[in-house]
């Protein structure tokens, strides 16, 4: 193909961010700082390796998921946990936010809710930022490693234990329900922990091991009634490899927490989105 007499002006033309984010209401950190002092745990979730498991946090309470054993990488799938037809949305949240989450940033829900799920309130890793390949943690790029796409790449293996998986029978157990009554309700994930980014010269999804180590964790701040769903993947730090069964893999920890009654009485959880549906009919 003739490359056109104006291609580099073509190529100069200046970006435009597709959703300025400026105007959205801003998450009111002071409430929740001043709310997360003096929490208490009142409940604790193990996931352990290349497995998965649900956990529930009522609205106005924090989590923190954290790694208590050593570097491992974490597929998070949220729902509103009075109607899983409301889950997270990754694609909005990268849309909104970028393709990494960070403090103060916030999950938003599917349409036709699209709402804030919850909000990051504190991330040990927040320091990592940006690396020279392009890198950052916790992102919401990766669709979460499943067995189909195993399936194909390795010519037909059929292996048990990716994310996709893990969170199918962990939402399985948690409602009692038949894992292909449940499997769709599985969506695309929060990397948590996990390092990612996009080449440069061919723009494809990288991953390189997580800079989490031993006591690390992100913690949110819970908008809603929330159903997590964590997959403690079969990755480990995903530094070489995806759906393994060499990779050196860890457990993942989920803690509740719940403020004091007298902090929160500010703050208001977010209603469900407000456009009319009509959609011009």
């Amino acid at each position: 193909m003739t490359t056109p007499p104006d291609a580099e002006a073509r190529r100069a033309i200046a970006p435009v961010i597709c959703y300025p984010n400026d105007t959205l209401p801003a998450a009111p950190m002071d409430i929740y700082h001043a709310a997360r002092e003096g929490a208490e745990v009142i409940s604790t979730t193990r996931v352990e390796p290349r497995d998965a498991a649900c956990f529930t946090v009522p609205a106005g309470h924090f989590f923190r998921i954290a790694c208590p054993d050593g570097s491992q990488v974490g597929d998070l799938n949220l729902f509103n946990a009075n109607d899983l037809t409301e889950r997270f949305f990754s694609g909005k949240t990268r849309a909104l936010h970028g393709t990494h989450v960070g403090i103060g940033d916030r999950l938003w829900s599917n349409l036709p809710y699209l709402r804030p799920m919850a909000t990051v309130t504190g991330d040990s890793l927040h320091w990592y930022g940006r690396d020279e390949f392009g890198g950052g943690v916790h992102d919401v790029i990766g669709t979460r490693c499943d067995p189909y796409t195993h399936h194909v790449l390795s010519g037909g293996e059929d292996y048990h234990y990716c994310c996709h998986s893990n969170l199918t029978r962990a939402l399985a157990a948690h409602t009692g329900r038949p894992a292909d009554e449940v499997e769709h309700h599985i969506h695309d994930v929060l990397n948590v922990f996990m390092c990612t980014g996009f080449t440069a010269d061919t723009g494809q999804y990288f991953m390189k091991a997580s800079p989490a180590r031993q006591g690390d964790y992100i913690e949110f701040f819970a908008e809603i009634d929330l159903l997590g769903n964590l997959s403690a993947c079969p990755g480990g730090d995903c530094g070489s490899s995806h759906s393994s069964d060499d990779a050196k893999c860890h457990a993942l920890l989920v803690e509740v927490f719940k403020p004091r009654a007298d902090v929160l009485t500010d703050w208001v959880s977010p209603d469900r989105n407000g456009y009319s549906r009509s959609h011009g009919i």
